[in-house]
């Protein structure tokens, strides 16, 4: 699904990426681990194609095609999705029409026809069951006064609206308490698909714990340098980054 070689990439002209290589097969979740300033969130902000990060060498890959010649609508419509780490709040627009707006953009590029305003509000009264998100949200504006749990909730919610085929949660598990974190982990998990990929971004094994990634990578200064496969993340919690950090100079 997601090719990606000898990526580098910068932010405000300092190399942050310094040569990313990375496959991600259909239905495989990947888990993308390191420090702060790693380089985790640049790759996820490349990969939507965020305008403030420059793609300087190498190339992305997607279903067959080229990425990084596609607009951030594109890869949006050819099925990335990105969990924020901190969700913006949106006033003014609610959820509602946000989320229909956004739906029938899709459905236009794929050469659909737009939901009806029925069908549309069937659709999420029932994924919004899944992450639990409480009715009221939906008729206020985006994120704007939900709480830091609730937000992730409806990062999760999105996804379930949009069905995207590839998606990147950016430490999702960020402030989250262990319920919260349960309801959104097994959220993405009910609605995995086999063909469904994913890049799991977190400091922590115990979102990995419930989401059960394929492979688990480790980014130290802008290059992945040790992929294993769950137990790395175990190994990470027991001792730490210091003794990769070590073995990666």
């Amino acid at each position: 699904m997601l090719q990606i070689q000898n990526l580098h990439a910068t932010v405000g002209g300092k190399e942050i990426l310094k040569g990313i290589d990375l496959t991600i097969p259909d239905g495989e979740v990947h888990a993308l681990m390191g420090l702060n300033g790693a380089g985790k969130s640049t790759l996820s902000n490349v990969l939507v194609g965020h305008p403030a990060y420059t793609v300087t060498e190498g190339s992305i890959t997607f279903n067959g095609k080229d990425l990084l010649a596609m607009t951030p609508d594109q890869r949006a419509h050819e099925g990335i999705f990105l969990s924020f780490q901190q969700p913006v709040e949106i006033p003014g627009v609610s959820m509602t029409n946000f989320l229909r707006a956004a739906l029938n953009a899709k459905r236009k590029y794929q050469g659909l026809d737009p939901l009806d305003a029925g069908s549309f509000l069937k659709l999420m009264r029932e994924r919004r069951k899944i992450v639990e998100l409480d009715a009221k949200l939906t008729s206020r504006s985006v994120n704007e006064g939900f709480s830091g749990g609730e937000k992730k909730r409806n990062e999760i919610f999105q996804m379930a609206m949009l069905e995207p085929t590839f998606c990147i949660l950016d430490e999702t598990d960020s402030g989250l308490d262990v319920d919260a974190l349960r309801i959104v982990a097994e959220g993405f998990n009910r609605l995995r698909k086999p063909e469904t990929s994913a890049i799991v971004i977190t400091h922590y094994q115990r979102l990995l714990d419930y989401l059960k990634p394929d492979t688990v990578h480790v980014l130290i200064d802008g290059r992945i340098v040790r992929t294993g496969g769950p137990e790395l993340a175990a190994e990470i919690e027991q001792q730490g980054f210091a003794h990769i950090v070590e073995g990666a100079n």
